[in-house]
């Protein structure tokens, strides 16, 4: 990943220049790849059943 694409991805999930001294690379990545999960649609959610067992 280059810098500019890092700073992209930083805008898209409104994360200003000034965050940045407070995250890790890691960290901005992760809440990224979140992000791009809130679309995902899954056949079935786990109940409290389910948590339960788990």
């Amino acid at each position: 990943m280059t810098t500019p694409l890092f700073l992209l991805r930083c805008v898209e999930i409104g994360i200003s220049v000034a965050d940045l001294d407070l995250l890790t690379i890691g960290l901005v990545l992760d809440v990224w790849t979140e992000k791009l999960n809130d679309s995902a649609k899954y056949a079935r959610l786990a109940s409290q059943d389910d948590m339960n067992r788990f």
